[in-house]
């Protein structure tokens, strides 16, 4: 576990694409101070700098693929401890999506105390996702990798749920709503003693 982050509060938040994540992380930063992290825009922000790991992570994405586990923890690490002096914790959006990232993360990076996880169908995300494809511009908002990333999702959710479930983290939100009213329970959930 890195020394820097042994005493953060880290809450991971995950569920499909166009589960409602990004969204809910947002208003629980705002509302509780803490530091909302995305790994996808970590992600981007690494394609956008041209890097050779950049380059990599670009044509993963295009193709609705997961990068590597040792890569994303890598960025994920690095972009923790360098806010870790200035946070009040951190809500880790759209990580892990498979039980190795979870399992390297609790290891080399941090302890978590919760596990957020949007519960919401397949078609809603499909819906939500190729409405934002309209406006959003991201290379992965199309039909091909939407129904891509939904598989891969569906595919690696059950054991990361189980494993959370087994450590009593797991606090499970019904995303079928709208924004308010996922958030009353994503709020009702935060501030519980325990799920």
């Amino acid at each position: 576990m890195a020394k820097e982050l042994k005493k953060s509060k880290i809450y991971f938040v995950i569920g499909g694409p166009g589960s409602g994540k990004g969204t809910q992380c947002q208003k629980l930063a705002e509302e509780f101070q803490l530091t909302h992290v995305s790994t996808g825009d970590l992600m981007r922000k690494e394609i956008e700098s041209g890097s050779e790991v950049g380059g990599r992570v670009k044509d993963l994405v295009a193709s609705g693929q997961l990068v590597p586990n040792d890569v994303t923890l890598l960025i994920l690490k690095k972009h923790l401890i360098q806010e870790a002096p200035k946070s009040k914790g951190f809500l880790i959006d759209g990580y892990p999506r498979e039980l190795a990232q979870a399992i390297a993360f609790e290891k080399e990076a941090g302890n978590v105390l919760r596990v957020f996880f949007f519960e919401v169908s397949d078609e809603t995300m499909k819906a939500r996702l190729l409405g934002r494809a309209a406006t959003s511009g991201r290379s992965d908002d199309n039909e091909t990798s939407i129904a891509s990333r939904i598989a891969t999702f569906q595919t690696n959710n059950k054991s990361i749920l189980d494993h959370f479930t087994k450590k009593k983290k797991l606090c499970k939100i019904n995303a079928q709503g709208s924004a308010d009213e996922v958030y009353a329970l994503t709020k009702n959930a935060f501030n519980a003693k325990k799920c």
